[in-house]
């Protein structure tokens, strides 16, 4: 087992460094095309974010580890709000935008609430199991149509280049970087999921508590890497950009895809907590944004509190 710990340790140090080398080339491309801080934060660093979760996925469904690739999405969409959004407004507090408010928050808030309603087969619709099937990840991908559909009409939109930023590396290097890292996060996926089920199995751990905890915290390193360097410097749009579409992605590539490709998932030792978990974390980032356009460090730390409560109860329950 130590060989497996060892070499799941490589497989994080792996898939992080290419999701940084990832959004270095990412970023640099999009700027080199001179899109938006905003547009930035919404796509190519949420989406390079997501991409170790979204790469865990895929490996993990295609070995049949169907808990996995529930628990990384849940776990990590909760710990992206409840921990990394948390930490960032005790480090600084977050101004939220108006528009954010008003659409970006409320489509996160329902494209999280559809996952948990998709998810109730049992409560919801007479079914004999809880299960995600291929048709749900279709209608997962539809939903996500819609919010590609309003980052366009932002993209249009939004003029904000007046603040024109030279790109880190030209067109070339960037695409090259993007290359990279994709192998990177590939690599790095495959090691992790494979050692991660082999510790599992040895201690008698369940995937849906490694899941929840060692392959989202794993994962989502680099939305806290992000997130921290971005409230430190003050960049709040990236910051906000890069969570609320993160979560977005993790809902909709990360598990949309997969499902779609692969056919339905019948996860079998996720627990009540767990959904409200997620919905109480998205409806939490809604109401504390909603009511003075910021979140406070008390807010902050009423977020951290939640998300030690709630891991509280993951070992407990």
């Amino acid at each position: 087992m130590f060989f497996s710990i060892c070499l799941l340790i490589v497989g994080f140090v792996i898939l992080i460094k290419g999701a940084d080398i990832f959004v270095d080339g990412a970023s640099s491309t999009a700027q080199n095309f001179k899109v938006s801080k905003i547009l930035i934060g919404l796509t190519i660093i949420a989406f390079g974010t997501s991409a170790p979760e979204f790469a865990v996925s895929m490996s993990a469904l295609s070995s049949g580890s169907t808990d996995m690739v529930l628990g990384n999405v849940f776990g990590s969409n909760i710990l992206n709000i409840l921990l990394i959004l948390g930490t960032a407004a005790v480090i600084n507090p977050i101004s939220i935008k108006e528009n954010t408010v008003k659409k970006e928050l409320p489509l996160t808030l329902l494209i999280s609430t559809l996952l948990v309603v998709l998810f109730l087969d049992i409560s919801l619709g007479n079914g004999s199991s809880n299960q995600i099937t291929r048709s749900d990840g279709i209608v997962i991908l539809l939903f996500f149509s819609i919010f590609l559909y309003y980052l366009l009409t932002l993209a249009k939109g939004k003029k904000e280049n007046k603040e024109e930023e030279k790109p880190k590396f030209k067109l070339g290097k960037s695409i090259v970087f993007v290359i990279l890292g994709l192998a990177g996060i590939t690599i790095g996926s495959n090691l992790v999921v494979d050692n991660a089920s082999i510790i599992a199995k040895t201690l008698g751990i369940s995937e849906r508590i490694i899941s929840l905890t060692v392959i989202a915290f794993g994962t989502s390193l680099p939305e806290l890497v992000t997130t921290i360097v971005s409230a430190k410097k003050g960049e709040q749009d990236l910051l906000v950009g890069n969570i609320i579409g993160s979560n977005i992605f993790n809902i909709c590539i990360v598990l949309g895809i997969p499902i779609a490709i692969f056919g339905g998932i019948t996860p079998t030792s996720f627990k009540t907590i767990d959904l409200i978990a997620l919905i109480y974390s998205a409806i939490l980032l809604f109401v504390f944004s909603e009511t003075r356009k910021k979140i406070t460090r008390v807010e902050g730390l009423l977020m951290l509190l939640s998300f030690v409560i709630y891991y509280t109860l993951v070992f407990i329950l």
